[in-house]
């Protein structure tokens, strides 16, 4: 018969550990807590709580929206984005300091 090891103590599981990632409970819906029906696409300071800096719509993971109000908030941005209320992109950065691209790789080459 084989002896048998005492394993030393058990580490901790990942579900075990407190905080972090995915500890404790999702975001209410902004809309389903206020009781909102319908997401108005001309409501624009509304909707950019809704999109990043860089003008991508964000996700339900981060809004804390409900699937169907995520989907009408998609709608809306996109609405008010062809209606030209809110940008498609961020506005271009100025150059970055330091940073060197294009035209100075061509003046290297003289």
């Amino acid at each position: 018969m084989a002896k048998q090891r005492k394993s030393p103590a058990k580490p901790a599981r990942r579900r075990d550990k407190k905080g972090g990632p995915g500890s404790g409970r999702r975001k209410p819906c902004p809309f389903c807590k206020d009781k909102i029906e319908h997401v108005d696409y001309k409501d624009v300071t509304s909707l950019r709580r809704f999109v990043s800096e860089r003008g991508k719509i964000r996700s339900r993971r981060i809004t804390g929206a409900c699937r169907r109000h995520q989907s009408a908030i998609a709608r809306a941005v996109k609405r008010a984005r062809e209606v030209a209320l809110l940008p498609y992109a961020a506005e271009p950065a100025s150059e970055s300091v330091g940073g060197r691209r294009g035209r100075d790789r061509d003046r290297e080459r003289d």
